[in-house]
């Protein structure tokens, strides 16, 4: 989540601001990604501490983003309209061999959360939309008009831990026969019929909304795809900084830094020394930050985040994915 926003205040609040720039462990020199743009917060704590020889490159898929870039005057940062997933295309495009801090903050925007025509929302009644980047892909509208009742129920489950996801599945294929799904108010609507409780405080649709937009924009898969490509372009000692704000994308990280700090591993029947084997490309950096009390209670939306850190390690192979 890009940048938090107290819609209110009308300000754009970027949520672990100066922990997650701190966590970069910078160098005034050197060369950082910021994966995720969204309206430039951790971007210009960035560059604030760079020298005049260092160098940002900033990635995000959302048109709006790029256009936000614009405004930040500043012949190092260069920004690029591209999916993270596509970090080591990009870096190759570029030049750029090797990095040395790379930073992720997950999921949706405020800005894309509080306008209502991006459709993410059912604070507002608006075209359901839900694409991250809106020059290309399936509409979320376009998707539940014409998925199977057992997908959306899988989606609506896998994506949104949702207990009733299959008696939403069959309100929405019932609803859609009569009148094609359209707005981010009639999803909402119909949503409510089929959900008979909700943990206090939460709408009904809260959840629905979650997995169709993760669905929609592949959320999981672009993190899946973007790690080890984050991994494989950091030179020894630069840092890897993920924020997350849903379980299922902090679990995919906790693993995967977990997995890369383990190192080469093969079964115990097999003959092989430990010397033999690659050691982890990753070392982890502390436990699991979380925002303060002070933070959280001027921005209650940063009440889900979670950051991780590592720190890439001088194990054998580290440029193989360069080679490739």
């Amino acid at each position: 989540m890009s940048d938090i926003a107290s819609s209110e205040a009308g300000r754009h609040i970027t949520v672990l601001l100066q922990g997650a720039v701190d966590a970069l462990n910078m160098h005034p020199d050197g060369i950082y990604v910021d994966a995720t743009f969204g309206r430039g917060g951790h971007s210009r704590e960035i560059l604030s501490r760079l020298g005049s020889d260092g160098r940002l490159i900033a990635l995000d898929r959302d048109p709006q983003a790029v256009a936000a870039a614009a405004e930040i005057k500043d012949a190092r940062l260069q920004m690029v309209h591209a999916a993270f997933s596509e970090l080591t295309e990009v870096l190759r495009e570029l030049a750029v061999e090797a990095v040395d801090g790379v930073l992720f903050d997950l999921g949706v925007s405020s800005p894309q959360l509080d306008q209502a025509e991006r459709g993410f929302s059912f604070r507002f009644d608006a075209p359901l939309d839900m694409r991250m980047d809106t020059s290309r892909g399936m509409t979320a509208a376009e998707w539940l008009n014409q998925a199977e009742e057992k997908e959306i129920a899988q989606v609506v489950w896998n994506y949104g831990e949702e207990r009733f996801a299959r008696q939403v599945a069959r309100a929405l294929v019932k609803a859609r026969a009569l009148t094609p799904i359209a707005t981010t108010g009639q999803l909402a609507s119909i949503v409510a019929t089929a959900v008979r409780t909700r943990e206090r405080g939460q709408d009904p649709a809260t959840r629905t909304f979650q997995a169709v937009r993760i669905f929609i924009n592949r959320e999981l898969e672009e993190i899946e795809a973007a790690l080890p490509q984050a991994v494989a372009a950091l030179k020894p000692g630069g840092r890897l900084v993920v924020i997350s704000f849903h379980s299922l994308e902090d679990r995919m990280t906790k693993r995967f830094m977990r997995d890369e700090a383990a190192g080469e591993r093969v079964p115990p029947e097999i003959p092989v020394t430990a010397d033999a084997l690659r050691g982890g490309r990753l070392q982890l950096i502390g436990k699991a930050i979380k925002p303060d009390y002070y933070e959280c209670s001027a921005n209650p939306r940063a009440r889900s985040a979670t950051m991780r850190v590592a720190e890439r390690t001088d194990a054998a192979g580290w440029r193989d994915a360069w080679s490739n």
